[in-house]
């Protein structure tokens, strides 16, 4: 069983996402704890709400240092929904604060001819072949977020995308680095057959 650290910073129900992971198999501990993270297999970046208050609570934590620590040591490590924002080098929600960087590009508003947020199943179209997205093409899952990667389809970065008006990105992967705008830890049997996948790329399968 894999121990995966998931980043407490405060914000949002950090502890949904730890409980899924347990029941997809991993060790899951909810840590701020420098050394916890050091030691786990995998590390997850979970998050709901304004990117500013998020990243702005990553910093005053420490928790920015160590998720991009673990980043640099080539660890599988997931990005959930704000999560999944912050590694970007910025997002318009909040345009006077830098992310973390580890993604190159910009996170913007979906267009205006949407309902934003989107908070709905919606079916993802997997773009990249990738062990963590194994047998999740057209699978349904559950999205709630008024911003999105602004990324091409064609980017090499993305990873799968949903149609929302227009093509949506809702998965990155860039080497170890990966990350959803959708929920896993609320998306049923789907997500759980995701999560899955991601424990069992800390265990090295």
């Amino acid at each position: 069983m894999p121990t995966i650290a998931v980043l407490d910073y405060g914000i949002g129900n950090l502890r949904s996402a730890q409980k899924a992971l347990e029941r997809a198999g991993a060790d899951a501990i909810l840590t701020a704890e420098a050394k916890v993270v050091k030691k786990a297999d995998g590390v997850v970046l979970p998050g709901v709400g304004n990117f500013g208050t998020c990243i702005e609570a990553l910093r005053t934590t420490g928790v920015d240092q160590m998720a991009l620590d673990a980043i640099e040591s080539r660890r599988p490590f997931l990005g959930i929904c704000i999560g999944m924002q912050l590694l970007f080098e910025r997002s318009e929600e909040s345009p006077n604060c830098q992310g973390l960087g580890v993604l190159s590009g910009e996170v913007r508003s979906l267009p205006e001819n949407v309902r934003r947020p989107q908070m709905q199943w919606n079916a993802i179209h997997v773009r990249k072949n990738s062990q963590i997205l194994k047998g999740l093409d057209g699978k349904w899952l559950y999205f709630v977020h008024s911003y999105a990667a602004d990324l091409s389809p064609n980017n090499d970065m993305v990873a799968a995308t949903c149609t929302y008006g227009n093509d949506v990105v809702a998965a990155v992967q860039s080497e170890n680095v990966f990350a959803t705008q959708f929920h896993p830890e609320k998306s049923s049997d789907a997500g759980k057959e995701f999560l899955v996948n991601f424990v069992n790329s800390c265990r090295g399968i």
